[in-house]
């Protein structure tokens, strides 16, 4: 064990003292957020006012159109089209609407809107709700249904309410910032057993070919070199998503001292998300304030408590057969590619299974993917992040926890038959038939 904690030591250290660490552990994420600090400034700063001119001939708006952002302006103008179309030349106006004389609200015409130039998808969302919900009220108020009767029909919020059996209220931002947390674990584990579990194979490819694996296993086992080594490179992993957490949390309280507009600015227009049902769910909730209220229904302490547990259970679990296969290649990249490819196929299998789980977390498939160890540390995140017992039961995740360690420890006795004969055989090309006899051959 002594060994094992030598070995492991100086692995950690030796990554750790790299200018190199620094510079990833600290500085890209400073990188990153002084990039979005920039798009939020340029954002609240440089605003882009679009101006309309509205030629109503047919008094349908009764010279009155507003927008909530006040990002686009209305203006009404009794002029006629060739001298609309000479001020949109000459950038008076971005785009007009005219409305002829003859224009009946009751047969369903279309408003025709004008522009110089494309407009944006979001702004073309915009003008088409801004227009759409006055001709709606027209309409409404021409079939005889008073102002009293819409408000109360376009004020009506949450016309279903969804509970739990525990009669816990599932909102539309607890199930949008579920989706988020879900995935963005699920990514983060992916990556990890990508990056760290390759850093691992690297290495052991390293010692192999400068044949400093020699010179080590004269005074350690290889199941020693192999367990520390595993273990100094998870620790440095897990040091580095600890300053990771720090300072996003930490830039996260920073940003809104620094751009105090920041608060009013996100309340009137919809949070960005990187999915659709997300963000759907935070701009039907109301803004920042329904995205905070969401944020305090998700049960963080264990989602973080399953994240290093999941973290450290498919590193391990990986990283024992990345450090098998870099045992058993030579100076060929290519051997290690063709090795890999058996490896990999769970984790992209894992990913797809994810994309399901965060929508539908009590799926069939979702369960079979959170509870098969090979890709229960990402599928089993997305399935968390819904929390207990509605989006994974306490059963459910210790049988899950459970499989995950006994797993580990078989392949860790399965890389290590593997890695003590790889690590001293050069000149060979290794296949994985070769290596599953090398499992079986006594010692």
């Amino acid at each position: 064990m002594n060994k094992i904690l030598l070995v492991a030591r100086r692995e950690f250290l030796t990554r750790v003292q790299k200018k190199t660490f620094l510079l990833t552990t600290i500085g890209v994420p400073l990188l990153i957020a002084a990039f979005y600090a920039a798009l939020i400034y340029f954002q609240i700063k440089s605003t882009d006012h679009f101006s309309i001119a509205v030629l109503d001939q047919a008094n349908v708006f009764s010279g009155k159109l507003e927008n909530k952002k006040n990002e686009i302006t209305f203006k009404f103008v009794q002029s006629d089209t060739t001298t609309l179309k000479k001020q949109l030349d000459n950038h008076t106006y971005e785009a007009y609407i005219y409305i002829p004389a003859g224009f009946d609200i009751t047969r369903g015409d279309s408003v025709e809107l004008r522009s110089g130039k494309t407009l944006g998808m979001l702004t073309r969302e915009d003008i088409e709700r801004t227009i759409g919900k006055v001709l709606e009220e027209k309409r409404l108020l021409m079939l005889n249904v008073s102002k009293a009767q819409i408000d109360s029909i376009q004020h009506q919020k949450d016309p279903i309410k969804f509970t739990s059996v525990s009669g816990q209220k599932e909102t539309d931002s607890k199930v949008g910032i579920s989706y988020l947390v879900g995935m963005i674990a699920g990514f983060l584990i992916y990556i990890i057993l990508f990056v760290y579990g390759t850093m691992v194979m690297r290495g052991v490819m390293e010692e192999k070919v400068s044949r400093i694996a020699e010179v080590i296993v004269s005074s350690v086992k290889p199941f020693q070199l192999m367990m520390g080594k595993i273990t100094g490179i998870g620790m440095v992993g897990l040091v580095q998503f600890l300053i990771w957490f720090l300072l996003v949390f930490g830039i996260q309280f920073a940003l809104p001292l620094i751009f105090p507009e920041l608060a009013s600015t996100v309340q009137q227009q919809p949070m960005p998300s990187a999915g659709a049902q997300a963000a759907n769910a935070v701009q039907s909730s109301g803004g920042l304030s329904h995205f905070m209220e969401g944020l305090q229904t998700i049960n963080f302490p264990l989602i973080i408590g399953c994240f290093i547990f999941y973290f450290l259970g498919g590193y391990f679990l990986y990283s024992s057969l990345f450090a098998a296969v870099g045992s058993a290649v030579n100076e060929d990249p290519q051997d290690a590619q063709s090795l890999l490819f058996p490896i990999m196929m769970p984790i992209i299998f894992a990913i797809v299974i994810m994309t399901k789980a965060v929508n539908d977390p009590n799926s069939s498939l979702a369960i079979f993917g959170s509870l098969f160890p090979f890709t229960s540390p990402i599928v089993m995140m997305a399935r968390i992040a819904h929390g207990i017992p509605e989006g994974v039961t306490v059963a459910q995740l210790i049988i899950s926890m459970v499989l995950l360690i006994v797993t580990f420890l078989g392949t860790t006795w399965v890389a290590a038959k593997i890695y003590r004969i790889g690590i001293l055989m050069y000149g060979k090309k290794i296949t994985w038939k070769e290596m599953i006899k090398w499992t079986f051959r006594k010692s």
